[in-house]
């Protein structure tokens, strides 16, 4: 009886080993034709691409580093002509990184421009 059962087993499992195979294949061939319809990159427009993202990273980071130096500079000035020793560098350095943050969001597009920049663009436009 357990022989019957082993061979039962068997086939089930030969059967199951055949749709797996059959599904992979049709995955193969899907793929296949969805590679074929993309165009194929060349090695110079993947380099094109790589430096473009390393330069805007690049802008994007010294715009973040120029927002806190300039608060940090106009903190340090401030304190040296007032004489409020470390106040005015530490708030001067808080409003200097988050006008760096600003900065970065706009360059990045997820912030809305000032609508002084929205009406300079009205005016080009026309």
């Amino acid at each position: 009886m357990s022989d019957a059962r082993e061979n039962g087993d068997r086939g089930k499992q030969q059967t199951n080993e055949a749709a797996l195979s059959a599904r992979l294949q049709r995955l193969n061939e899907g793929l296949g034709r969805a590679r074929g319809s993309q165009p194929s990159d060349s090695p110079g427009a993947d380099r094109a691409a790589t430096a473009s993202g390393y330069a805007r990273g690049f802008r994007l980071s010294s715009e973040l580093v120029a927002g806190v130096v300039v608060g940090a500079g106009l903190g340090w000035l401030i304190d040296r002509w007032l004489g409020i020793s470390p106040w005015g560098l530490m708030v001067f350095l808080l409003l200097g990184f988050a006008a760096g943050v600003l900065n970065v969001m706009r360059s990045a597009g997820l912030a809305a421009g000032t609508a002084l920049d929205d009406s300079t663009r009205g005016n080009r436009d026309n």
